[in-house]
């Protein structure tokens, strides 16, 4: 994927600081490409706007998990208590605890869980890693399989095929590439055109479909998805039937509950610039002030006041 095209710029004071390139496109509920900034038919890692899709590939292998506990399967969560009691009873349901996790230990995502956890003494975990609701269910999948839980994180595991089977029947493609995430388990690069589409089909699917499950545990529990104050539960909480998944480097999908939907990643990985993009594609499918501004990214600040902004340039 090249560098892209001018996305958004900061400015602070009425002067142009930084600018970020990229990559972004919107698709009708058809699938059939709107508008399109950059190469978005370049494949590129979706980091964790991919989990969505890798939850559907575990529901249709087997995976039981309803409600929150399935909303937590396709998470980037902030580590809050309520993420890391529900992680812990996925894993309690099958028989299962933190020991079980393989993905890389972390403090909470989110600042003041952070702070509060370490002063209860709490050290970096695999629990309160931001994945580890996907983690917990792709134990859970290799238990329903009968197939070990050691090993899962590897590409070759049955439940990482799983997985990867949901990635491509969602975005009508073979990734070119599979890496290693972040977390330990493995990503696939597919491109911003099949994440767009997949995210509408999810939210457009019968609610018994896998997808279906998946789209609708997300949307009635965003809160599972992300977290106090974070930008995808907010959108999802002002926009009831719409799904968002944000992604490490810049990425972001998201799909309106009609079935149209948008993707985009941001060239140099800033996570500033992805609020304000989004916000901009949702504005370009006319949805609706208070939706934006819930998406919306914080200002610039100096002195503790506003001092600018980051403005989307599509």
């Amino acid at each position: 994927m090249d560098q892209g095209v001018l996305l958004a710029l900061v400015e602070r004071s009425g002067f142009v600081e930084s600018v970020h390139t990229g990559h972004a496109v919107i698709v009708d509920p058809d699938g059939t490409v709107v508008t399109a900034w950059g190469s978005p038919e370049d494949p590129f890692f979706p980091r964790s706007s991919n989990k969505p899709l890798q939850a559907v590939g575990l529901v249709e292998a087997g995976l039981d998990l309803v409600g929150h506990q399935l909303a937590l399967a396709a998470a980037s969560h902030s580590g809050e208590p309520f993420h890391v009691a529900a992680v812990r009873a996925v894993l309690a349901d099958g028989g299962l605890d933190e020991s079980d996790l393989a993905n890389t230990p972390a403090l909470p995502y989110s600042r003041a869980a952070e702070v509060a956890w370490v002063r209860a003494g709490g050290e970096a975990s695999c629990l309160t890693q931001n994945c580890s609701g996907k983690h917990a269910a792709m134990l859970r999948t290799a238990l329903t399989l009968g197939v070990p839980t050691s090993g899962y994180r590897s590409a070759e595991h049955p439940v990482q095929v799983a997985a990867l089977a949901g990635i491509q029947r969602l975005t009508g493609e073979v990734p070119v590439a599979v890496g290693i995430d972040g977390c330990g388990a493995p990503v696939a690069a597919v491109s911003l055109v099949g994440l767009a589409r997949a995210f509408s089909r999810m939210v457009q699917a019968p609610e018994d479909s896998a997808e279906g499950r998946v789209a609708r545990a997300m949307a009635a529990h965003p809160d599972f998805v992300g977290g106090t104050d974070r930008d995808v539960t907010r959108f999802m909480t002002a926009l009831p039937g719409a799904i968002a998944k944000d992604g490490a480097e810049g990425v972001h999908a998201f799909a309106l509950p009609d079935g149209r939907a948008a993707a985009l990643k941001v060239s140099d990985g800033s996570e500033r610039a992805r609020p304000a993009v989004t916000a901009a594609l949702l504005a370009a499918l006319g949805v609706q002030d208070g939706v934006l501004q819930a998406a919306a990214a914080p200002p610039v600040m100096g002195g503790g006041e506003p001092v600018g902004a980051i403005r989307a340039l599509i």
